[in-house]
This record gives structure tokens, C-alpha cells and sequence, in this order.
């Protein structure tokens, strides 16, 4: 089961346009369009917002290191 034909498009396209009308068909596809364009732009804020939080995530582990080896140092003085 492959990709379809030509004769096949064809008659798919002719049921579609029997079915919607020659006038919905712009419609039709202006809105398919209009999804795919807010799919992409949500995947994209969301590939972002994970980035921001990865980052977050990050600098707060950096710190909590910083202020463990200060504390490890403070301690090894005070022995």
C-alpha cells in the first residue's frame, strides 16, 4: 500500500470537490494551513519553554555546588 496514483488522486479530488464545493475548497485549505502554522509555533514555544527551564534548572544547580564547597571549605578550616 503505497502512495496513490494519479487516476487516483483524481477521483479523490473530484469526491472532494463534489462534496465541500469549488468555493469551500479555499477555505478548507486556508484552515489546514492556519493548524499546521499553530502546530509549528506551538511546538516551537514549547521546544523554548524546555529550554528556559533546562537553564533555570542549571544555574540553580551550579549555585547549590558553589554553596556546598563553601561550606565543605568553612568546615575542613574549622578541623
Amino acid at each position: 500500500m503505497g502512495m496513490p496514483s494519479m487516476p487516483e488522486l483524481l477521483i479523490i479530488l473530484a469526491i472532494v470537490v463534489l462534496l465541500f464545493g469549488a468555493k469551500k475548497i479555499p477555505d478548507l485549505a486556508k484552515g489546514v494551513g492556519k493548524g499546521i502554522k499553530d502546530f509549528k509555533k506551538a511546538i516551537k514555544e514549547d521546544d523554548e519553554t524546555t529550554v528556559a527551564d533546562a537553564k533555570e534548572s542549571v544555574k540553580e544547580i551550579k549555585e547549590d555546588a558553589k554553596e556546598s564547597v563553601t561550606e565543605a571549605k568553612d568546615t575542613a578550616k574549622k578541623a
